[in-house]
Formats: structure tokens, sequence, C-alpha cells
């Protein structure tokens, strides 16, 4: 188990309850939990260390979620989110993390306040295509495989498409955890699951279990409008936060 501080225990289990929360379908929450745990360790190792905490919390979601997804928005981006996580295993050595966090949080700022400026985005749900699925799945899939970062890319993709609340967050639980069991062969790879981050994430693993069922909770009595709105505003401010992160280093 890693040697942790006080502070890093408490930063870890901040980081497994937003893991969870993301899980139980508030997903824009869970991608605090790196730049989180970077307080104290570097980006790589954190990854390393919440991808069995997400792995777990995904087998809650998909329970949850087993019947509210929408197969056609996952069969046209899927294919390019697996691809995107091959990229990022194939330049892993290459590609700092920071240029990646820069470009996700400009990306996801651009269209939170494109959906912010926009109203009507709001009555206008827009079909699910090969070419988007694709391309936002394949950018969110390699995102994700960095540092978890995948969400606001993702969003960008799906919240256009106006699912239900509860379809959309079982959508989203379902594509990043096909994601996340894939991840797991390239990450053991690279020696990122050691026997001390594996320890380590077991321990936080009933914490975000718990927060899972919190989520699912929330997500269920939260109106359509309401959610929508709240995500965007969600994805504006981890967008923010993640390009000043980059800038900052």
């Amino acid at each position: 188990m890693l040697d942790l501080t006080v502070t890093g225990w408490i930063l870890a289990v901040v980081a497994a309850t937003a893991v969870g929360l993301s899980k139980g379908g508030l997903a824009m929450v869970g991608i605090i939990s790196v730049p989180l745990m970077s307080l104290v360790m570097s980006p790589v190792q954190a990854a390393g260390l919440l991808l069995p905490v997400y792995v777990v919390s995904d087998i809650g979601g998909l329970i949850a979620f087993r019947r509210n997804f929408d197969r056609g928005v996952l069969v046209r981006s899927l294919p390019g989110a697996l691809l995107g996580i091959g990229i990022g295993w194939a330049t892993a050595s290459i590609v700092p993390v920071r240029g990646v966090t820069l470009i996700v949080g400009v990306i996801g700022l651009g269209f939170a306040l494109n959906a912010l400026i926009r109203p009507q985005l709001d009555k206008a749900p827009r079909r699910p295509t090969y070419a988007a699925g694709s391309f936002w799945g394949g950018l969110a899939g390699y995102t994700s495989f960095v540092s978890h970062a995948g969400a606001p890319l993702w969003q960008v993709y799906a919240q256009p498409l106006r699912l239900s609340p509860l379809v959309y967050a079982g959508t989203t639980t379902w594509f990043f955890a096909i994601g996340n069991w894939v991840k797991l062969i390239p990450y053991a790879l690279l020696g990122q699951l050691s026997a001390a981050n594996l320890a380590t994430a077991a321990a936080l693993v009933p914490v975000s279990l718990v927060a899972v069922w919190a989520g699912l909770r929330l997500v269920r009595i939260i109106p359509p409008l309401l959610f929508y709105r709240l995500i965007t505003w969600g994805l504006l401010i981890v967008s923010v936060r993640l390009i000043w992160q980059a800038l900052a280093g």
C-alpha cells in the first residue's frame, strides 16, 4: 500500500467519491479525481492508482443502468474510443500530459460556453452519427487513457443528443466502463498497476461504491433541464480548472 500522508488519504477519499458519483450518473464529477491525486503524486501514478477504482465502480453503475442506455450511441462511438485508447498506449512515452490537459480544457470550455450562449440546444436534439461518434469517441478514449479526462469530450458528442437523464447517465457509464476494462491491459504493460497501487485502490473501493449509490439517487430526482444545465456548468468549471492546471504546470 502507498505511504500516503493524512492529506494524501483525504484527497484519495475525495477522489474515490468523485469516481463513484461519476459512475452513478454524474459523469463530470469524476474528472477532478486525477487532478486531486496529482497534488500528492505524479499524474501517471495517480491514473494508475485510480483505474482499479474506476473499474470496480463501473460494475455498480452497469448493474444500475443495465436497461438505461442507448445502444445506437454506443455503436457509433465505441470503435473510435478503442482506437483512441490504442493511440494513447502507443504514444504514452512521447506526448506530454500537460498538452493533452490543455486541449481537453479548451475544447470543453468552448462547448460549455456555446451551450450556455445558445439556449436553442435545449430544444433541438441532434441525431447520433458515425462521423461524430467516431471523432469525439476517439478523442474521449485517448484523453481517458492519458488521465481519465475523457468526460468533457464525450459530453461534446453526447449532450446535444438530448437523451433523458437516466439514458444519458447509463450510456455514459457503459461507454467509459468498456473503455476502462480495455485500459487495464496497456496500463499493466506500462507498469502502472503496481502492488502498492492495487492495495491502495482496494482500500478506496468501498468509498467509491457508496458514492455510486449516492449518484444514482441524485440523477433519478433531478429534472432533465436542470440536469443538463448542471453538467454544462460543471463542464465549464472543470475545463477552466484543466486549462489553469496545464498552464501552471
